[in-house]
């Protein structure tokens, strides 16, 4: 399953995560959002989506593993994939008809979302 990751670049940007090649996606709060972090499985595709600065998705990542032996905080490791040949700005993904509906903007604040299929293919496309 594929899933959006919010990051505010000025914290931790994609950028950040070529560099680094790994890092554990942490810091969540949000009960919604742990819950369907711990729903990941390796190898789940991401789209890294940069927030407040930005405001666009900008690359793809996968999960590298999952550790939920702390049910209250999942470790999720992942690591990038490629940079996306264009951002996608949150304008023109608000506009997309296969974002009508979705939770991305029903419940704005989450930084964990899942997409579908669909969606995922349109980002990175």
């Amino acid at each position: 399953m594929p899933y959006l990751l919010k990051s505010e670049p000025n914290k931790y940007s994609y950028d950040d995560l070529l560099r680094d090649g790994e890092t554990t996606w942490d810091g969540i709060s949000n009960n919604q959002a742990l819950l369907t972090l711990r729903n990941m499985k390796k190898g789940d595709k991401l789209v890294i989506y940069h927030s407040n600065i930005g405001k666009a998705a900008v690359g793809t990542a996968k999960v590298v593993s999952v550790d939920p032996s702390d049910p209250k905080n999942p470790i999720v490791r992942i690591a990038p994939v490629k940079r996306l040949k264009r951002e996608k700005p949150l304008a023109e993904i608000r506009e997309a008809p296969v974002f009508k509906g979705s939770i991305m903007f029903r419940q704005f604040r989450l930084s964990v979302v899942p997409l579908t299929d669909d969606q995922y293919d349109w980002l990175v496309s």
